[in-house]
């Protein structure tokens, strides 16, 4: 078709287009977002996309579809898989008729994520095959043709790109849109479908037999490949792979592991050429332990002698200095970057006029000595202003509330939580919180929108990922038909009125909800709704640094004084913290 300079996930949403896929679902997940945001907006090729409310919801939606012969594809981040491990594992058991794809994007150096789990330990923990990218052609490449896989093997197939490969951007050979489109049918066979004991056990020993099979076919398909160039040997796989190549010396053979299960006895026949082999890959030991398995005369090294590190995202210096370890001499080396000197740190913080900034800044004033859980989303900057305490995984702020408050601790809990992330994962901590008796607040930042991911809709937006009507849901319904008997809802940007609310909510007891109600202030600018800015006033501005306190960017001081810079979004909350009344609206005095 043609060559297109594309990011990563661009090049792998356009690769699902041209393998004719039929159906797709997903949880917004940096760094998987951008495949579904590109496929439900594209036109070239109609078909069934949704955003789901959470992962396994995702998971078991494309499942499902696949196992009425159409090509799914489901798509999040790496920890999202751990929300659909359930029918991910058994999925293995059952099969698909259609080809089904699992795109579950690694975030090593943890860039935008709470940790550095390895995807590729759940495909050797299912026993599925897992693609694992070198670059983003390859990526393309490998996406395509997994749906392919899928069905000549029965399996789902784990695709498995970084953020590297994600949101790299590279020279992609494109092929042509597929114009294939099937007819879903579903074919009753309760004895591969319906997983009770007795069908089970028959499953499993199915799926055994696949693997020797799965293996070799990798192989053949050049996913797994090898070139012997001398006596050591530098074994890599997925993106450290290229940056192997970029400073291999030519005496060294090259091992390229981009698809597991991994054949052992075509491994073996590559390690025992070698006295020495150098296994570099990121995050865990995967390839590097059956490397150590097969090798009965090589001297192995990598991650486990400690040539390799276990933790980070690699780089082409990272790759060179281990090689040097190894006594191999790269070709290349690359001298330790010095920071330039007197550049102010740029941490994250949340958007002048964010609807959580003053939500915090009045749970602070409220609950002094209070104990803050908190969520995954942009509101876990809380942390800057104080109020967060806590953050572990999705959904997590209520249910680790819920512990603190009944295990003994005396101080009062007052749990924050998005709007998308109550309706993925919040809901059930909610309803136990209620069932057990917790006596604890909880306050919920209903943006309505996912916005730390790319602002995608969800069932509180009242419009589906293809753009279109979807029934407006209460939060408050749901909050009091969980058995909160006392849910309030309230606009942040009025000061005075949500102190008041925390306030009532402190001298209650008993699970309380506050649902802090404002359009994101991005989503609102993009919609075209503006507020008129505030300025200071500076014969009444006294220096006194209570607006600092407020964190709000718009926010600077010259000369011990008070100014508001063009990033003022006009939600006035300043004005109603300044105690001499210097802030103002425009064209007010």
């Amino acid at each position: 078709m043609a060559i297109r300079y594309l990011l990563g996930n661009e090049g792998i949403a356009h690769a699902c287009l041209e393998a004719n896929i039929d159906f797709a679902s997903g949880y917004p997940g940096t760094p998987s977002s951008e495949v579904i945001d590109i496929l439900r907006v594209q036109k070239e090729r109609p078909f069934t996309v949704e955003w789901s409310t959470n992962e396994k919801v995702a998971f078991e939606n494309a499942l499902a579809a696949a196992w009425c012969g159409v090509r799914a594809l489901c798509t999040m981040k790496h920890v999202g898989l751990n929300v659909a491990a359930d029918p991910l594992m058994t999925s293995a058991y059952t099969g698909v008729t259609g080809g089904f794809v699992v795109l579950s994007a690694d975030d090593p150096f943890a860039h935008s994520s709470q940790n550095e789990q390895d995807t590729r330990r759940y495909a050797h923990f299912a026993r599925l095959p897992c693609l694992d990218p070198a670059s983003v052609q390859e990526a393309h490449d490998m996406i395509r043709d997994a749906f392919a896989l899928s069905e000549e093997f029965g399996l789902p197939v784990i695709f498995r790109p970084t953020t590297r490969i994600c949101h790299s951007k590279s020279d992609v050979d494109l092929g042509e849109v597929g114009t294939e489109y099937r007819t879903a049918e579903f074919q009753r066979d309760p004895k591969q479908y319906v997983v009770i004991p007795a069908h089970t056990r028959v499953l499993h020993k199915v799926l055994n037999e696949k693997q020797p099979a799965l293996k070799r076919r990798l192989v053949e398909l050049g996913y797994n490949r090898h070139t012997v160039r001398g006596r050591t040997a530098v074994v890599a796989s997925g993106v450290s792979a290229a940056y192997v190549q970029e400073v291999l010396p030519e005496d060294v053979s090259l091992a390229i592991v981009g698809a597991y299960p991994i054949d052992e006895e075509w491994l073996a026949a590559f390690v025992d050429r070698h006295e020495k082999v150098l296994v570099v890959e990121e995050l865990d030991p995967v390839v590097e332990e059956v490397v150590r398995q097969v090798a009965t005369k090589t001297e192995v090294v990598g991650k486990m002698t400690g040539t390799v590190p276990y933790e980070g995202e690699f780089t082409p210096a990272i790759v060179a200095a281990a090689l040097q370890k190894a006594g191999m001499s790269p070709t290349t080396t690359f001298p330790a970057a010095a920071p330039a000197q007197g550049v102010p740190p740029r941490p994250p913080i949340l958007c002048a006029g964010c609807m959580h900034r003053p939500t915090f800044y009045a749970i602070r004033k409220v609950f002094r000595d209070g104990i803050f859980p908190s969520d995954i989303g942009c509101y876990t900057l809380g942390l800057q202003l104080g109020a967060v305490d806590t953050t572990i995984c999705m959904g997590a702020s209520i249910t680790v509330g819920s512990g603190i408050a009944r295990s003994g601790e005396e101080r009062t809990v007052v749990s924050t939580i998005g709007d998308s992330t109550f309706l993925h994962t919040g809901i059930p901590g909610l309803l136990n919180a209620v069932y057990n008796g917790a006596d604890m607040v909880v306050v919920i930042l209903d943006n309505r929108i996912t916005a730390m991911t790319g602002h995608q809709p969800n069932p509180n937006t009242g419009m589906t990922a293809t753009g279109e009507e979807s029934t407006p849901i209460s939060l408050d319904a749901i909050c009091r038909s969980c058995g909160v008997s006392w849910v309030e809802t309230v606009d942040p940007y009025d000061l005075p009125v949500l102190l008041d609310t925390f306030r009532k909510a402190k001298e209650r007891r008993g699970v309380r909800v506050i649902i802090a109600k404002q359009p994101c202030v991005i989503t609102a600018r993009r919609s075209g709704i503006k507020r008129k800015p505030y300025t200071v006033d500076p014969e009444r501005c006294t220096g006194c640094g209570a607006c600092r306190s407020f964190g709000c960017p718009a926010i600077a001081f010259v000369d011990k004084n008070a100014t508001i810079t063009e990033l003022c979004a006009g939600c006035g909350v300043c004005a109603d913290i300044c105690p001499s009344g210097a802030i103002v609206m425009e064209g007010r005095r």
